[in-house]
């Protein structure tokens, strides 16, 4: 087999993208691939598309294996642009007998594309296609991240086509787990866990539960983004079981932004406070950490204090913006806390507080608020709040831990 073979007759046919740095709002700094893959069977098979900037990589994928007029059924597993981008192209030049979605698939496919015309054959868990020597089995994983999203499991290869459950924003020329050192791989899959999937967790175990309640004979999971799992299957399962219960790590965030390093101050005295407590602390200073790096550390964390001056009867504009960022992934299961600096309003510390308490995370106090800049004792008052933080999360792992 070539190494874009995942099996005797199942090809990748995607396209890299080396170039992309942002995925609305996420960075990207390592790139992306839109994976889509062909099987050559009795009914040719293709399963998604790529993004319509990356069409003619695709064709030329297709071309080097098949006329892609040979290609039969078409199958849809996530509608969002970067799978379904080059939707009209591509079926324009197959003219497949089926398309093959969810009946969400299929709302959304209408709704983007507005064809009646077009071939749809509606599919849901459980139901099944024979293409030949293989049978197609058909997943409906609603809200994983689109309510139109589904597997599709290759039955006799063992394959998962996961859409973009299991995926990394990581562009390789390499096609496999195994080809890719597995720490590069797992921090990009927890990035995409943490600024993608994370607000659906509850839904994600559900899901790990009926997969395995289908005894699946998993041998390779194919996502739709990234390096494809055939020999680590067990560790990013693991993990996806692991960021979806919302276990707490022994790790606390200071999260902050400055004006004039007065909220600085108090950002490092409450790291050494949670220090103190035998908990590692990390700061975090939003003027250069990108929100989606700041995200993925917040996945694992067990303890994050906020910072903010404030500016306008608010925070700053980047705390304010990593704010709503935080509250849509829905974080839970974590010990909070806040500081902030003041001229003469002081609104800052209130607004932290409240979007601590929206997201039902457990506040240890009111926290601290000091005026331009903190005196000795100020700072004495942030270590002993980092201490109560860091105390705080040691009795929640030992509760957790059993």
């Amino acid at each position: 087999m070539s190494h874009k073979e995942l099996a005797p007759g199942i090809h990748w046919v995607g396209a890299v993208d080396w170039d992309v740095r942002d995925f609305h709002g996420y960075s990207t700094l390592q790139g992306t691939t839109y994976n889509a893959f062909l099987i050559v069977d009795e009914k040719v098979t293709l399963i998604d598309t790529v993004k319509r900037s990356h069409h003619s990589d695709m064709v030329h994928q297709l071309r080097r294996i098949i006329d892609p007029a040979r290609i039969d059924y078409l199958i849809v597993n996530h509608v969002e642009p970067d799978h379904s981008g080059s939707l009209i192209e591509i079926i324009d030049l197959i003219r497949p007998e089926k398309l093959i979605c969810s009946p969400l698939g299929k709302a959304a496919l209408l709704a983007h594309f507005h064809r009646e015309d077009w071939p749809y054959e509606v599919v849901k868990t459980g139901d099944e296609l024979s293409i030949g020597a293989r049978t197609l089995q058909f997943i409906e994983t609603r809200m994983l991240h689109w309510p139109d999203s589904m597997f599709t499991y290759a039955k006799e290869d063992g394959v998962l086509f996961s859409s973009d459950a299991f995926g990394q924003h990581l562009a390789t020329s390499e096609r496999f787990d195994d080809e890719v050192p597995l720490p590069t791989i797992m921090e990009q899959a927890a990035k995409y866990y943490a600024n993608i999937l994370y607000l659906y967790s509850p839904l994600i175990q559900k899901l790990l539960a009926s997969v395995a309640e289908m005894k699946l004979d998993i041998k390779m999971i194919a996502p739709d983004h990234g390096v494809i799992w055939r020999t680590n299957i067990n560790e990013i399962i693991a993990a996806y079981d692991r960021w979806s219960t919302g276990a707490a790590g022994k790790k606390a965030l200071v999260i902050f932004d400055t004006m004039w390093h007065s909220t600085e101050k108090m950002a490092k005295a409450v790291a050494a406070g949670i220090e103190a407590e035998g908990v590692p602390a990390d700061l975090l200073n939003l003027k250069v950490q990108h929100r989606s790096d700041v995200m993925t550390r917040v996945l694992t964390a067990g303890a994050i204090v906020l910072g903010s001056p404030t500016l306008n009867n608010g925070v700053l504009p980047r705390m304010a913006g990593f704010l709503s960022y935080l509250r849509g992934l829905k974080p839970t299961n974590k010990v909070a806390a806040a500081v902030a600096s003041y001229g003469w309003s002081g609104e800052s510390l209130k607004v932290l507080n409240e979007a601590l308490t929206d997201m039902k995370l457990d506040v240890v106090d009111e926290g601290i608020r000091c005026k331009y800049v903190p005196t000795h004792d100020d700072l004495a008052a942030c270590v002993q709040l980092g201490r109560r933080v860091g105390q705080a999360l040691q009795h929640k792992l030992a509760k957790q831990n059993g």
